[in-house]
């Protein structure tokens, strides 16, 4: 029996939350306290810079994770491969709380903190693709925008998740207490929350779209790179602007925070706030994609972002608690212009049995030149130049980017998934 929409997009959402909780812990911890367990040795910024290294490795895993995940998906479908990355995810989480630190075991310890990075890296990179396409081809035409942008709110509702369990051991806890069990609390936690997840992916059914769509001749890389390369190429610059914002709001803040002697628990709140908006807004920019198309919304968003990025650091700069919020909020609605309606532009781009490959490529191999370089060459910046406006250079190049990348493509708004089954292979 077929499964309901709302369903699919609950499975997919809480799936996806609790992916995004599992990796964006992690680049909350490296900003927090993983310079003082596992580089201890480094000068702080040092230190810092050296666990978003870590940090960047997940990323590169990510490119790997989809391209696996995506050939299996394109083959067997999305469903049993949204199972396994999930459990993938969730056991990798779990054991970075497990870990001894530098005190402990010396070098070792972020030898195997970065073993474990590259394995969430390679779950989140097979996770995304096949969330958003298990909606996407669920749904239907007319509204496919805002069904699809509810997997995308994962990303806020598990930043909202993450900083939200280290903003209560912050104020619950000292820095001492923190900084020798506390963070290992919200990484443990994360064993709880897969077995929830799993518990309602198991009960969804496969995409009818996949479902109706006869096995293709050749591995789906192969048509992705003989008929799509355009499209990922399409795809890689889209994510450009909206994945190097997102970490450089989420996840840079808070080191950029500190160099300016903020407290952790200010822009931590900070956060939490801007996130849960962010939640809110991101299906508002999907389901608006259905009525005006995916291009007017995207392009929006990367010229605010591209702008905005010049007031955001002297808005920190102010250290108000009222002014940091609405700096980060800002920002992020128009990342959100951005990832809402990215789900329905990037499956509409793709033929059924090689769009969970070609969703996947595009979106990690941008990851890795993105959001996984994005804290690091922040932080490299910030030491060299002790000033945020080359910062807001390298953003306002990306947005330039995003916004070629964006405008040189063709609107996919209103596309029938099941007439794209055979498209590219006739």
């Amino acid at each position: 029996m077929a499964t309901s929409i709302k369903k699919i997009v609950a499975a997919s959402l809480i799936g996806t939350t609790i992916e995004w909780y599992d990796f964006f812990l992690y680049g909350s911890a490296a900003a927090l306290v993983f310079n003082k367990l596992f580089f201890p040795e480094s000068d702080p910024l040092t230190g810092t810079l050296l666990a978003f290294l870590t940090y960047a490795v997940g990323f590169v895993a990510r490119p790997l994770g989809g391209l696996v995940f995506g050939h299996f998906g394109d083959r067997i479908g999305r469903k049993t491969l949204l199972v396994v990355s999930l459990l993938t995810m969730g056991a990798a989480t779990f054991l970075i709380g497990c870990l001894p630190t530098y005190e402990t075991l010396g070098p070792s310890a972020a030898l195997l903190l970065t073993a474990l990075r590259l394995v969430q890296g390679f779950a989140l990179g097979g996770e995304w693709g096949g969330a958003v396409l298990i909606v996407s081809e669920h749904g239907d035409t007319a509204r496919r925008g805002f069904w699809a942008s509810w997997p995308q709110a994962g990303a806020p509702g598990g930043n909202l998740l993450a900083t939200g369990v280290l903003a209560a051991l912050a104020a619950w806890q000292s820095d001492e207490a923190f900084l020798a069990w506390g963070w290992r609390v919200p990484f443990l936690l994360s064993g709880v929350l897969v077995l929830i997840g799993l518990w309602i992916r198991l009960t969804i059914t496969e995409s009818p779209v996949f479902q109706e769509a006869p096995p293709e001749i050749a591995a789906p890389i192969v048509g992705v790179l003989r008929h799509h390369w355009k499209d990922v190429l399409t795809a890689i610059g889209a994510r450009l602007a909206e994945n190097i914002s997102f970490y450089l709001l989420t996840v840079f803040v808070i080191t950029y925070a500190k160099s300016v002697k903020i407290d952790n628990s200010t822009v931590l709140n900070a956060v939490l706030i801007a996130s849960a908006i962010h939640f809110v807004t991101i299906p508002m920019w999907g389901a608006l994609s259905d009525r005006i198309g995916r291009r007017p919304i995207y392009l929006a968003g990367a010229a605010g972002i591209g702008v905005w990025i010049f007031a955001f650091f002297p808005l920190i700069d102010t250290g108000n608690f009222l002014v940091i919020t609405l700096a980060i909020t800002v920002g992020l609605l128009f990342h959100g212009m951005m990832y809402g309606p990215q789900a329905a532009f990037f499956s509409e781009l793709f033929g059924t049995r090689m769009r969970y490959t070609g969703v996947s490529i595009g979106a990690q191999l941008s990851a890795i030149v993105a959001g996984a370089l994005a804290p690091i060459i922040a932080v490299a910046l910030l030491k060299s130049y002790s000033s945020s406006l080359p910062i807001s250079v390298y953003l306002g190049l990306a947005a330039l980017l995003t916004l070629g990348a964006v405008y040189a493509a063709r609107e996919t708004q209103g596309s029938d998934l099941t007439e794209r089954i055979h498209a590219r292979w006739k």
